[in-house]
């Protein structure tokens, strides 16, 4: 019986001013966890009410998958550090902070490598260091296929390499690298900090979680959520668009906002909540039609706080 419901009479009599059934506010052996129940299956994220449980059942020490490492390079002689200022034709050094608070997002360590020079050497070098350190490396800019654009012949010259993927028909995102040298997955990445956090969105969250080792029934993202389009929005056949969606509540209804702008400017970022997927085989997307939106990890949407 709860206390607030019991009332001292004298020394030996309490009254009990509520009705109680047998056995309520009574927890009983089993009730919560039952002997040789499993209470965690393995694969799984460990949440603060696991940990709970844990403690519960007097658990300190649990085995879990290490944390993935990851070499961070940022390639181009136009890229400067982020406390220059840049001169006309360079850019300041986005990528590897974006790319670092990406990793740390989905649990992973990132080795941030610095900036290197679109010289050969000077990368295969860089390129080197990581492979000792890191479980996986990935290089932002020097993907595509023009003259400065050195990631695919530092890889080959490297040894033990197999190539995987050059070029996706996703957009933003074409130019991208995916391959494994000395048996490690590697990484090249378009230059632009729109193209490539949409790569490491699609494609990297779920290689980090499998790293990681998540099940594949485990979300690896910031989660999803269906929306209508807010408008008509066109899209080329033969590819995948992603499109930059924001989110916001219209009476009872949740309306998806396309948010466009090229592919270099970062705050189209800052402004969406999430990604929705154009097939290939779609020309775009009508107004009210219902879509999934798959939000940014690491900028999770709260229903409530959509305005």
């Amino acid at each position: 019986v709860m206390i607030e419901y019991c009332h001292t009479l004298d020394e030996d009599t309490i009254e009990v001013s509520k009705s109680v059934s047998p056995l309520e506010n009574v927890i009983s052996p089993g009730d919560d966890v039952r002997s040789g129940q499993p209470v965690l299956r393995r694969g799984r994220h460990l949440r603060p009410q696991d940990i709970g449980l844990l403690a519960g059942l007097g658990i300190s020490r649990v085995e879990v998958t290490r944390r993935a490492k990851i070499a961070i390079i940022s390639t181009g002689d136009e890229v400067v550090d982020i406390h220059t200022r840049p001169l006309p034709g360079q850019v300041r050094d986005v990528n590897r902070y974006s790319l670092s608070a990406f990793c740390q997002a989905l649990g992973a360590v990132p080795f941030a490598m610095g900036r290197c020079k679109d010289e050969f050497e000077a990368l295969k070098e860089k390129i080197g260091q990581g492979l000792e350190v890191a479980d996986s490396v990935w290089i932002s800019g020097g993907s595509s296929v023009g003259t400065r654009d050195l990631t695919l012949k530092v890889f080959q010259a490297l040894g033990e390499f197999e190539l995987l993927v050059h070029g996706i028909s996703i957009s933003p995102g074409k130019p991208t690298i995916i391959g494994r040298v000395r048996g490690k997955p590697v990484i090249g990445l378009p230059g632009h900090i729109s193209s490539a956090l949409v790569v490491a969105e699609v494609f990297l969250a779920p290689f980090l979680a499998r790293l990681s080792g998540l099940e594949q029934d485990q979300e690896p993202f910031g989660g999803r959520v269906t929306a209508e389009m807010s408008r008509n929005v066109e899209s080329a056949s033969g590819r995948d668009d992603y499109l930059r969606v924001r989110l916001v509540r219209q009476g009872d209804r949740l309306k998806a906002e396309p948010i466009f702008g090229k592919s270099g400017l970062i705050s189209p970022l800052v402004e969406g909540h999430g990604l929705v997927r154009i097939h290939r085989n779609k020309e775009g997307l009508y107004e009210g039609e219902q879509v999934e939106v798959r939000l940014f990890e690491w900028m999770p949407f709260f229903m409530d706080g959509a305005s």
